[in-house]
């Protein structure tokens, strides 16, 4: 078996974006300017951007078996994600989302299929071998029982674990997230959760709780605000870059399969982060087709904008 870099588990997705001016209504249906399909779901994004970027790169997750099915796992192997240990389900592929793009601004509306999380994946479906073959794992935690199980036989395995639990501004954190935050190494979150899990309200000294509950780095992105970084020796603000949104669909999933690459390749955490806030913010220059980056591309484009980067 071929040792890999890093395994995602959780969600994969077709996505149907579609670029329009105004949303439709049950009066006027609009008009769809341009429309693709492309991969989706965060965690299979993450993964598919450290593979696109450079990394050894697999993915478990459920597909179906039909031809819906089919596109959704030919997206993932374009990108150089290894789909070999995909749990398959014999009904049509419903992990489907369409996705309305905001034609002035980039931003978006998703709209998922209603059985998007009907069938979800069991424990004792994971390739466990296959699982522990990589440095780390990345996970979505939309499948919360399964995934604790997965960071458990990754932590005894020596592994790292690695976690996106999204935006929680305002939310109640459940004792499942609790405990999968407690066997997380690097917890990359969206705005809101650092306090929603802490109930501190101010952001630094909620991240530094958090590094109480479990992992030894957090960082919190915050859109256009860029992210903060924060270890037991460390914090450290990273600025986002200037660009002209066209479609920010996937720049969270981005940002953090190119964390995951810098890691990977043993970098300085501030290099890491000011590497994957320009291969978030390259993407969002991109409306379709190969939106996630490459190396090369994200190397040039710090280059452009003279930022002294030298991993």
């Amino acid at each position: 078996m071929k040792k890999l870099d890093i395994v995602g588990f959780g969600l994969s997705t077709l996505d149907v974006v579609m670029v329009m001016k105004d949303m439709p209504n049950w009066e006027y249906g609009g008009w769809v300017s341009e429309f693709v399909f492309q991969n989706g779901g965060m965690a299979a994004t993450a993964v598919a951007a450290a593979a696109r970027l450079g990394a050894d790169a697999g993915f478990i997750g459920t597909v179906g078996n039909d031809q819906i099915a089919d596109l959704k796992l030919k997206f993932l192997a374009d990108l150089g994600v290894d789909t070999s240990r995909m749990i398959v389900r014999p009904a049509p592929e419903g992990q489907v989302s369409f996705v309305y793009v905001h034609e002035g601004t980039g931003e978006r509306v998703f709209a998922p299929n209603p059985r998007f999380i009907a069938n979800p994946p069991v424990a004792a479906e994971i390739d466990k071998d296959y699982l522990t073959s990589a440095d780390y794992l990345h996970m979505d935690a939309l499948y919360l029982e399964p995934s604790i199980a997965a960071a458990e036989m990754m932590k005894k395995a020596g592994k790292q674990v690695a976690v996106d639990l999204g935006s929680s501004t305002g939310i109640e954190v459940v004792p499942e997230v609790r405990r999968l935050v407690e066997l997380t190494d690097i917890l990359i979150t969206g705005e809101g959760f650092s306090q929603a899990l802490t109930k501190q309200t101010d952001l630094k000294k909620a991240m530094r709780e958090a590094l109480k509950v479990g992992p030894r780095l957090v960082v919190e992105t915050l859109g256009v605000k860029g992210c903060w970084t924060v270890t037991k020796d460390d914090e450290f603000h990273t600025p986002a870059f200037e660009v002209t949104p066209v479609n920010t669909t996937n720049a969270g999933d981005v940002f953090h399969g190119a964390y995951y690459l810098g890691l990977i390749k043993g970098w300085d955490l501030k290099k890491v982060a000011v590497f994957a806030s320009a291969a978030a913010a390259l993407l969002c220059t991109k409306l379709s087709g190969d939106r996630i980056p490459t190396y090369d591309q994200v190397a040039a484009f710090l280059k452009e904008r003279n930022v002294q980067w030298n991993p």
